[in-house]
């Protein structure tokens, strides 16, 4: 099936309210766990990059996850990001995970050494997709650990709708409606392979994780001078 592309924001209040208020707990905890699983020696105490960040729900749980780690979040939708640092007050994060509007690649994260970098969601609303690999390669110190988690594009429309029944079937209309055409939007795995030789990130690892998930991981060895 052909790749159809949707919006890159979603800069809708109802939008960003039906995002912030669905239940992401199953995905969201398989992203921690699965990096958790990628470096399971690692203790993450510098600061993160997440990249996409929406209405913060990842970024919450890596910090809960990795207590000495702060969290720089950067996403292009002023109504996630309002969303986002309401999630943060309540979960008692201030201190620790920092929310920026950032459009790629208009705009830039807020420093260019950051020893992870994750992102959720994001690649599969990119008009070019090579926008989030150049940034990572920008914003990545030496050897630094990235692990990005994504929709995968399934066979046929036929079998999207049936995922969107399987994994949304009783979310709210409008999650049911972007997940079918995000699944649409999203890349398969030799896709993304593509993508990362075309930018010089050939060593990352691409994976299936799930009937509707793909990780990006790795350790960059890029140059100082990168």
């Amino acid at each position: 099936m052909q790749r159809i592309p949707e919006p890159e924001l979603m800069d809708d209040e109802a939008q960003a309210r039906a995002y912030d208020e669905a239940d992401f707990a199953e995905p969201h905890d398989m992203f921690v766990d699965l990096f958790r699983q990628t470096w399971p020696q690692l203790d993450v105490t510098a600061t993160v990059l997440d990249l996409g960040c929406g209405p913060a729900d990842i970024s919450c749980r890596f910090a809960r996850a990795y207590p000495q780690c702060r969290v720089d979040g950067i996403d292009g939708a002023a109504a996630m990001l309002a969303r986002g640092r309401q999630r943060i007050e309540r979960e008692g994060l201030t201190a620790r995970i920092a929310l920026h509007q950032c459009h790629l690649p208009g705009q830039s994260p807020p420093r260019s050494d950051y020893a992870v970098l994750i992102s959720n969601s994001l690649l599969h609303h990119l008009a070019e997709p090579l926008v989030l690999w150049r940034t990572i390669r920008q914003c990545a110190a030496a050897k630094a650990k990235v692990f990005i988690m994504d929709l995968m594009r399934p066979d046929d429309a036929a079998t999207a709708a049936a995922m969107v029944e399987q994994y949304a079937g009783n979310e709210a209309p409008l999650l049911r409606h972007d997940f079918y055409h995000s699944l649409l939007a999203a890349y398969t795995v030799d896709e993304v392979r593509d993508q990362l030789d075309a930018c010089g990130l050939s060593a990352l690892e691409v994976r299936a994780v799930s009937d509707r998930h793909l990780t990006v991981s790795g350790a960059l060895h890029l140059r100082t001078e990168d």
